[in-house]
């Protein structure tokens, strides 16, 4: 079995450790690209990608083979929501320009994660039965360089902004708030890569709180949606980059397995996610 970067272990052993872990909020809202019946939201995925390591990427001519061990392999209880689905992404990103890539900034720290890993769209479950182990060649792409990057204690800042090694073809790059604030409220939705999964749309978020550098809602999210583009649920801009968040998962001594951590809708401590205004992208695009 082919080597994976991001072990889930590391989001459901290291419980409390990482304040990049993320959690279910009231129900879970998580969908997969083939379930989902709103056809904004399916356009918007379709512009957002998986950082997967080489190692786990086989090309064969048109086609690129993905494998990596299941969400269940890796101590999550076989019951769960897509405990059977693979999970080789490391962390999420999404297109806002013709080359030009967003993801979080502890995702591209530096020139070794950008040279390890591909872009790969199109990592989704197309219809009921599909294993997302396959996709075209045309929807991978290299990271060429990272043009501006912040991890930043402090401030909490975090993002990263990369060039492809190519201009990406069969999707546009996502709009974005350019300025202004969303208001507390403001009802969101989040595309990315839960624990790896394949594509994930969830919806029926709420801002809760807002400052200069992030807000934090009670957004459905995991490590592996870090650098997911979180979008207002009205206007389909990007608003925001999912960095941060609550555990993750909790162990189920019963059962001897690892269950999501659910809170209702207000309580935990919730989802930060960078503002997308906050990252200077009109300096590269």
């Amino acid at each position: 079995m082919k080597g994976i970067i991001f072990l889930v272990f590391i989001f459901i052993i290291a419980q409390g450790v990482s304040a990049r872990n993320k959690v279910v909020y009231g129900e879970d809202n998580r969908l997969d690209y083939y379930q989902s019946t709103n056809t904004m939201y399916k356009e918007l995925a379709l512009s957002t990608a998986a950082m997967i390591s080489n190692d786990n990427l086989s090309f064969n001519g048109d086609i690129v083979e993905i494998e990596a061990p299941t969400l269940a392999g890796y101590g999550v209880c076989s019951s769960e929501l897509f405990a059977a689905q693979m999970i080789p992404a490391n962390c999420s990103g999404f297109l806002v320009g013709d080359d030009i890539l967003v993801t979080a900034g502890h995702c591209m720290q530096s020139s070794g994660d950008c040279r390890n890993s591909k872009w790969v769209f199109d990592f989704a479950v197309k219809y009921a039965g599909d294993d997302a182990s396959m996709v075209e060649t045309s929807s991978v792409y290299s990271c060429k360089k990272i043009l501006s990057q912040s991890l930043d204690e402090n401030t909490a800042n975090d993002f990263a902004i990369i060039k492809l090694d190519r201009k990406v073809t069969g999707r546009a790059p996502l709009k974005f708030r350019t300025e202004g604030k969303l208001k507390t409220g403001t009802p969101l939705v989040v595309i990315g890569h839960p624990t790896g999964l394949p594509t994930k749309i969830a919806a029926g978020a709420n801002v809760r709180s807002i400052n200069d550098v992030f807000f934090t809602a009670n957004l459905d999210t995991f490590g592996g949606n870090s650098g997911s583009a979180v979008f207002n649920g009205n206007t389909g801009e990007v608003e925001g980059i999912l960095v941060r968040g609550d555990t993750d998962y909790l162990y189920n001594s019963y059962n001897d397995c690892y269950k999501p951590n659910y809170c209702e809708n207000s309580s935990c401590r919730g989802e930060d996610s960078t503002l997308i205004t906050n990252i200077g992208l009109d300096n590269f695009l």
